[in-house]
Parts: structure tokens; sequence; C-alpha cells
């Protein structure tokens, strides 16, 4: 996360009253570091404080600690310095059994701050100034003049109420909780029967479609158009009471290569900034689905290669999330194949109706085309489970988009349009297709380097459904402290605050 510039910062109160709004909330037991670029704030990295204590291997925790910290902040290669904050609490720096009070004196974290001194130092980011702030005061942690930073420090309100948190709070920033605890998650929406009827059906017809080439295709349309819906770039058409029941809906599927109209698509490549600006009024509202198509979204999360074509298709376009299902060998042979000697329509299944009234047209991005530069590998983004970046001009690969290495810069846009979407979906019901939901959301959280708010959702997903293997897989990446490769490159990386933001 990096600051927006034309913030000006004119104390150390300011820096510090940036941070929460950067992570998103007060951080705790927490170590905050941030990059300058000379007297620019660059990016912001949190991670957990290690346990305080003693003992012969300590130092050499540290010190490995310290060089971690260090390489993430690496990635940032256009910085020049750095500052380091301390968010302690008061109950465990007394249990480390030194002279401190609430804030903390800065004898518990002493020979830590050493050694991210020294690593800093050798990495060409040299400490410039930090801070150790309790649960009540904050003091600088070189600092032990008495007449300006005597015990126990300065009162945390002066954080709070600083000019550049209200700047922020006037700009629409706000403060949450800490992810995870207790009442952050939204509470379940009351199950419509209706929707869950919806998604059964679905989830039957879908069954002897999974690997129909003409169903991923309308599967790829609809959620298209409903992502674009969520962020007021595309209206939902509305569908008649018991038309899809009656199987009066026309089928949009088309032939893979063309949109629905033949034309192709004129949205923009992904690789860019992406498919626009979100408009403010549709995102400020909640997001409205029929239960027909609520249940048509959720039932197709349940099938592990449609979700995944999703999450590709958002961050890279409708070509990468269709290349990749046919190297993967997801499709079927085609009917007029060797495969299928007899030639005969009934030999595989037709697509299902869809939730949609009329045929869906070139809106919904069938022809985007392929990003046009690779992106590699960031230092210090956790690369080594990342694979080959795909040549410029080439397609990306399931593989390289999930992990954040291609295209040069996600559709961020449309994402915020997938995030809605399944913010909506894991309101809905339980069960399988909600904890998808759940770990997609998480999944964009980490693609925007928030690792915190990831975690946190992917213990939802699998405290309600117990082994999904999507949460495991990518709560393992987070364990080992990989970041996603946009995160980790200040031109593809997700802007919380807008450029022009008043």
């Amino acid at each position: 996360m990096t600051a927006p510039d034309h913030l000006r910062i004119t104390g150390p109160e300011d820096i510090l009253g940036f941070i929460p709004h950067s992570l998103g909330y007060w951080p705790e037991n927490s170590l905050v570091a941030m990059t300058l670029q000379g007297k620019r704030l660059g990016a912001t990295l949190r991670v957990d404080l290690p346990v305080p204590g003693g003992g012969s291997g300590r130092r050499d925790m540290l010190a490995g600690f310290a060089r971690n910290v260090v390489a993430y902040l690496q990635a940032d290669d256009a910085a020049d310095g750095s500052l380091l904050a301390f968010f302690t609490d008061a109950d465990s720096d007394a249990d480390a059994d030194t002279e401190t009070d609430s804030a903390g004196d800065g004898h518990a974290w002493a020979d830590l701050l050493k050694e991210l001194e020294l690593a800093l130092e050798a990495a060409g980011l040299p400490l410039r100034d930090a801070w150790i702030i309790g649960t009540e005061f904050w003091r600088n942690a070189h600092c032990s003049d008495p007449d300006c930073c005597g015990m126990p420090g300065r009162p945390v309100e002066q954080i709070r109420n600083s000019r550049l948190n209200a700047e922020m709070v006037y700009r629409g920033s706000s403060v949450g909780a800490v992810p995870g605890t207790q009442g952050t998650s939204p509470a379940p929406l009351p199950v419509d029967p209706a929707v869950s009827l919806a998604e059964c059906g679905w989830a039957e017809q879908f069954s002897p479609r999974r690997r129909d080439r003409a169903q991923f295709d309308q599967v790829l349309d609809v959620w298209m158009m409903a992502m674009q819906a969520a962020i007021g770039q595309e209206p939902l058409p509305v569908p008649t009471p018991g038309d899809v029941a009656r199987g009066a809906v026309p089928d949009a599927g088309t032939d893979a290569g063309t949109t629905g109209s033949g034309t192709p698509d004129a949205g923009t490549d992904a690789g860019t900034t992406g498919s626009g600006t979100p408009d403010p009024w549709t995102i400020g509202r909640p997001l409205q689905l029929s239960p027909e198509l609520a249940g048509y979204l959720r039932a197709s999360l349940c099938i592990p290669s449609w979700r995944d074509a999703v999450l590709v298709m958002a961050a890279a376009g409708r070509s990468a999330a269709e290349r990749g299902a046919e190297d993967f060998g997801i499709f079927d042979p085609d009917p007029g194949s060797a495969a299928f000697p007899d030639n005969t329509p009934a030999s595989r299944p037709r697509p299902t109706p869809s939730p949609l009234p009329g045929p869906m047209s070139g809106r919904t991005s069938r022809s985007r085309t392929a990003p046009r530069m690779p992106l590699p590998v960031a230092p210090g983004s956790g690369g080594s489970a990342a694979g080959a970046v795909p040549a410029a001009g080439a397609v990306p690969g399931y593989g390289e988009v999930l992990l954040g290495l291609a295209p040069s810069v996600p559709d961020w846009t449309l994402m915020v349009g997938l995030e809605r979407v399944l913010e909506r979906l894991g309101r809905l019901g339980d069960g399988e297709a909600t904890a998808a939901a759940v770990t997609a959301r998480g999944w964009i959280e980490w693609c925007r380097g928030r690792g915190s708010y990831a975690d946190a959702l992917y213990r939802q997903a699998l405290q309600g459904h117990p082994g999904y293997r999507l949460a495991e897989l990518l709560a393992e990446l987070g364990r080992r402290g990989t970041l996603c490769g946009w995160a980790a490159r200040r031109e593809a990386a997700w802007q919380k605050f807008a450029p022009d933001a008043a």
C-alpha cells in the first residue's frame, strides 16, 4: 500500500495516523515498516512481532526476522530509506520482564530494533526514524531526552486526532476492526428459499455439463455481466417471473471465439488499469441479484475449473480464462471429432438456459485480447512458488495469474466487481458455494497485499466448510510469507486511495 502523492505530512503523528488507514485497521502486536522515496512515503508492510523472551538462539532468530522484513521492503526498488513503528501491547511488554510501562520504553524491542537497523543499512534502506506505540502512549524509540520523550510518552490520541487522520476521514477512509476478530464478518442474510431452489436446480443441470465448452462460455458470459453490473457498467436484465422455470430463455452460449453478435468486443486489454472506474453511486448501494441468477452463480462456483476461470477472467481477461481451460484439457472433444464417431447431438448434453432473459450480446468482453507484457518475479515476493512468466504477447496461464505474475497490471476495477458479487453470494447460504465465494474474496485481498484480511477470510471459509482445498492452499501460501507479484510492484499494486480523492 502506498500513500497518495499529495498528502502532506508535518510530523510523526501524521505518519503514524496514516498507518491504520493504509492497513484498514489499528494494528496490534505488530511491526509496521514503511519505505521512503526521498521525503515521500512508499510501501507499507505489517508483520506480527516476534514473541518477547530470551534464550541462546534469540539473537539468530531476530536477525532472521529482520532479514525477512528487509527482503519484502526491497521490492520497492525506488526506496532509499525506511521507517519503523512497533505497535505493542502493555501486558506483552510487562511479560517480557523489562522496564516498561503502558507505552513500552523500548527495552523490550531494543535487540530487534538493532537487528533491523543493521539489515536495513546493509540493504541501502537506512532507518530514518522509529516509534513505539502502546495502548495509551507512544514515543520515539531512540529518544532519551526526558524533556520531549519522558515516560510514559505522548497520548495516543495525538495520533488519532492528527491532521492527516482527519483528512483521510474527510476523503472517505475509515479504520475498522482487526481482521478475523469477533463481529468483523458480515452477518449472513436470511436464506431465500427461491435462491436455494435455484442453486439446487442449476447444480443438477450443470452436473453433466462440466466439460462442455458451450456451457463454460455461457458461465463466463453470465459472470462477466454480473461483475460489470456490480460496478455500474452493465445493467442486469430482470427476468419475467417463470421464464427460466419454463425454459423459455434463449441459450446465451455461442461458439468459442466470437461474441453473441459475432462482433469482437471493444473492451480494454488486460494488463492495463482495466475496465474503467466503478460508478460511486452503484458501489454505494447493495448489490441486488435475482434468485435465479444468485443460484446460477453459486452453483457455478462449486465446479473448480469454472471457479478458477472466473478469477482469472476478472484479473487477466477472457482469453486467459479460455486458454487456460483449454490447456488443462477440461473440455470434451468436439462432437464432430474422432472421439464422437456417430456425430449425433445426443452424444453430449446441450447447454442450459441462461438465468438472464434474452440473448447476451458481445458486451461481456468475450474477445479481450492477451496482455502485452510479462511480469518478472519481484525481489522478496516469494517467487519460488511462481513458475515461468509468459513471454511478451503470450496469454498468461492460470498459475501466473493466480500468483500475480501476469498480466503486468490486473484489471483492478473488474476485480472490485467480482468482489461485490462474491460478497453477496457468500451471504446467501452455506456449504461449498459459500466457501468458494469467501475464499475467492481472500484471494482478491491477497492480491491487494492485505494478508491479514486474506487469512481471516480463508479461516472463515474453512470454519464453515472444513477441508475446502483452495482455502487450504491459499492459506499455506500466506503462511509461507509469499507476496502477490502485483502487490510487490508499485506500478501494478492496488491503490486504496485514488490519486484524485478529495
